[in-house]
């Protein structure tokens, strides 16, 4: 029994297919975007919503600026190693609107040494290894919790949230990098 002739029309997707695919995503995206400034107006981000969420991200962010001070006073040799990461949590802080925290308010100043009225107040652990996976905990808890926030809020906020909670994770990994 002979075999049939190999069709003329190749595997896989076809241009127009493409082509198609590739407007509908486009126009997906815009839709998604259009609107989405950060105000919380349309459905399941009323402003409340959108309010509530940033001055818990900005809370939580000042949290672990105080962990970071702790153990920058706990242990200041490393001060070279968790100053840019503080200053960047610090911008955190002020990105969702809260204030920056340090003597002067200034997240640049505060990320070479923390506040001299800085109190431990988190508890630091015994050693600087046990002090750095314990931010590194905080770290990817946090991005946790962003990443899952992300279905709650709208555009702007979902966007920041998302780019934070990289950031954090990332924190998180160069904080245990020495451990491994």
């Amino acid at each position: 029994m002979p075999y049939p002739p190999p069709s003329r029309t190749p595997s896989g997707p076809r241009r127009r297919a493409l082509l198609v695919s590739a407007a509908g995503a486009a126009a997906l995206s815009a839709g998604c975007s259009a609107g989405s400034d950060g105000s919380g107006e349309r459905a399941g981000g009323s402003p409340s919503v959108t309010a509530r969420a940033r001055a818990r991200a900005a809370r939580d962010s000042r949290g672990l600026t105080e962990r970071y001070d702790a153990v920058l006073t706990a242990y200041p040799a490393l001060a070279d190693r968790l100053g840019p990461l503080r200053a960047a949590v610090a911008r955190h802080t002020e990105a969702f609107g809260g204030a920056a925290q340090g003597a002067s308010g200034k997240a640049s100043e505060a990320a070479a040494s923390p506040p001299p009225s800085a109190s431990p107040s988190p508890a630091v652990p015994g050693t600087e290894r046990d002090a750095l996976a314990e931010l590194a905990a905080a770290e990817r808890s946090l991005a946790d919790r962003r990443a899952k926030a992300l279905l709650e809020v709208p555009g702007e906020l979902a966007r920041l949230l998302a780019s934070v909670a990289a950031a954090g994770a990332a924190h998180a990994y160069l904080l245990t990098e020495d451990t491994k």
